[in-house]
C-alpha cells in the first residue's frame, strides 16, 4: 500500500512517498510533466546501483541532457575530490537553476549528491531515490547532506531538504545481505526511540524481515520514516529535539573512525553504539535492564553482530572525542530512560564509557 507525507522545512518542504510500485508511479508522473515544469534530470549513482538497477537508471536518465554520473561505491567516495567531480560534471552538462539532481543510491550517494545539489549554483532541486534500507529509513529523509573530511565523518555539510523522496522497497530485493543488515542497525534505533509498538513489530517479524517480505518491511519502513519526519519538522536544524536521532551515534561514529571508514558499515556501528548507550542508560537513567537483552536477542535474530574486535578501548574513546564535541548539537550524550523515552544532555564519565564498550568487545 502506498503512503505519503509532507515534511515542512524552514526554507524548503519535502514530499515523501513510499510503498511498492512508487518508483514506477513517480517515473510515469515525471514523464507526463512538461519539460519546462520539471527541468532536466542530472542523475548521480554508484557502480553497484548502476549494475543492479540498470533498467530503473535508464528510466531516470531519459530526462537528462547527459548520461548519469556513475561513481565508485563505498564510503571513501564521499570526499572532497569526488565532490569536485560532481561539480565539474554538472558544469559540463550545463546544469541550470531550474534543473534537478537525482540521488539514486544509498546513503553515500544521497549525502554526496545532496551536498552537490545544495551548493552548486547556490542550490538546485534535489530528489532522493534511496535504494538501500539505511537510506530509505534514515539518511534520505530530513535534509542533512554532507561529505567526510580526514578529521571526521560528515564534517562538511548542510541542511537542505529534498523536494521529493521516493521510497520503494523493490530496490531492497537486490541489496547484498550485509548492506541490508547494515540498514537494520538504524531500524533498531527507531525501535528504541518510537517504543514498544515498533519494537514488538520487529520481534514478531524477524523471519519476514530476513526474507525481505513486503508485508513485513513496509510498515516498519513507514514507521521509521514517520518518526524521523515528525522530529525533523519540529527541529530541522538540530537545536534541540532532533538530537535524539543520534542515539547510538556518538560511539557508533567513533567505531567507524577507529576501525576505518568503509571497513565497518554505519548501521552495524550504530547497532553496537546502541548496546553501549543502553548500558550507559542503565547506570545514569535507571533504564530497565531487560531492554538490552531484548536488543541483543533481536540483533542475533537479524544477523547483526553484537561485538567487535576492539583491542584498544582508550583509542575508541579518543576517536569519540572529536565527535562528542559536535554530536547532538552540543547537547551531550543521548540515552534512554525507557522504550520510547530518549533523554538528551547526558555526560557519562570516561570510566562509564569504557565499561559500556566492554559490552560490545570481543
Amino acid at each position: 500500500m502506498s503512503w505519503r507525507l509532507e515534511l515542512r522545512g524552514v526554507s524548503r518542504d519535502s514530499v515523501i512517498r513510499g510503498g511498492p510500485g512508487e518508483f514506477s508511479a513517480f517515473v510515469s508522473e515525471f514523464s507526463e510533466a512538461e519539460p519546462e515544469e520539471r527541468g532536466r534530470a542530472f542523475v548521480i549513482t554508484d557502480a553497484n546501483v548502476a549494475r543492479e538497477q540498470a533498467a530503473e537508471l535508464e528510466q531516470l536518465t531519459r530526462f537528462g541532457p547527459a548520461r548519469p554520473l556513475v561513481l565508485p561505491a563505498g564510503e571513501p567516495t564521499k570526499d572532497l575530490d569526488t565532490l569536485g567531480i560532481c561539480y565539474s560534471w554538472l558544469a559540463e552538462g550545463g546544469a541550470r537553476r531550474d534543473d534537478v539532481v537525482i540521488a539514486f543510491g544509498g546513503g553515500v550517494i544521497g549525502d554526496l549528491a545532496g551536498f552537490a545539489a545544495a551548493t552548486y549554483l547556490r542550490g538546485l532541486s534535489l530528489w532522493q531515490v534511496p535504494t538501500s534500507l539505511l537510506a530509505q529509513v534514515d539518511s534520505s529523509v530530513g535534509g542533512k547532506v554532507a561529505i567526510n573530511l580526514p578529521a571526521g565523518k560528515n564534517l562538511a555539510g548542510a541542511f537542505y531538504q529534498p523536494d521529493v523522496v521516493v521510497i520503494d522497497p523493490v530496490f531492497l530485493d537486490t541489496l547484498p545481505r550485509e548492506e541490508f543488515r547494515n540498514g537494520l542497525g538504524e531500524v533498531l534505533k527507531y525501535a528504541l526511540l518510537e517504543g514498544e509498538v515498533l519494537m514488538a513489530l520487529l520481534e514478531g517479524n524477524v523471519a519476514g524481515v530476513n526474507q525481505r517480505l513486503p508485508g513485513a518491511l513496509d510498515e516498519i519502513i513507514e514507521r521509521c520514516v514517520r518518526y524521523k519526519a515528525a522530529v525533523v519538522q519540529e527541529d530541522e536544524r538540530e537545536t534541540g529535539l532532533r538530537a535524539v536521532l543520534n542515539l547510538g551515534h556518538t560511539l557508533g561514529h567513533a567505531l567507524e573512525k577507529y576501525l576505518g571508514y568503509g571497513r565497518v558499515g554505519h548501521g552495524r556501528a550504530v547497532a553496537l553504539g546502541l548496546l553501549a548507550a543502553l548500558r550507559v542508560s542503565e547506570e545514569l537513567l535507571g533504564l530497565n535492564r531487560g531492554v538490552r537483552p531484548r536488543l541483543v536477542t533481536l540483533m542475533a535474530g537479524l544477523g547483526i553482530p553484537r561485538q567487535a574486535d576492539l583491542p584498544d578501548l582508550v583509542g575508541v574513546l579518543e576517536a569519540a572525542g572529536w565527535d562528542k564535541k559536535l554530536t547532538a548539537a552540543g547537547r551531550g550524550y543521548v540515552g534512554l530512560r525507557s522504550l520510547g523515552e530518549p533523554v538528551l544532555g547526558l555526560d557519562p564519565t570516561d570510566d562509564l564509557l569504557l565499561e559500556a564498550l566492554e559490552v560490545i568487545r570481543i
